[in-house]
């Protein structure tokens, strides 16, 4: 089982706190090039991780091939709705798509307390509606969904 989840803070307390409770997961996946390539982000990145939970950076095009191999359940974290299908059309499968935080920035339009999208973004994001991939728009597991897209 895996969870994936848009949030251009990646790791961060509702991560830790809400989402790893709720999902179960016994990993967390960092799916970003930069990060990737930054040992001390990840560095900074595990230290906010329980030792108990297996943690890991990739890169994006190699999301599918990590998953394949993953034997525990998952949250899997990208910055940006490009990153994210970037992987899904490198063969990441996945079902649902927790969008739950895309900092508001010009040219933006506000969807929700924690998402503000540009045209571009929300075009990627009707691709993965198209696609059948669920939206589920929320910070946080008790949130209810806060946009219908």
């Amino acid at each position: 089982m895996q969870w994936v989840r848009i949030d251009n803070r990646l790791v961060h307390g509702q991560i830790i706190e809400t989402w790893l409770p709720h999902t179960r997961a016994g990993a967390i996946f960092v799916a970003n090039d930069k990060v990737a390539e930054d040992a001390i982000q990840q560095e900074i990145m595990a230290l906010a991780i329980p030792q108990s939970i297996q943690f890991s950076c990739t890169r994006i095009l190699d999301v599918a091939q990590t998953m394949r191999s993953l034997s525990v359940s998952a949250i899997v974290l990208f910055a940006t709705c490009a990153d994210a299908m970037k992987a899904y059309e490198n063969d990441f499968s996945f079902d649902v798509l927790n969008v739950g935080n895309i900092h508001y920035g010009q040219g933006k339009r506000q969807l929700s307390a924690s998402v503000a999208l540009s045209i571009e973004e929300e075009e990627l994001l009707r691709r993965f509606a198209l696609s059948g991939v669920r939206l589920d728009f929320r910070c946080v597991p008790n949130d209810p969904v806060q946009v219908k897209f």
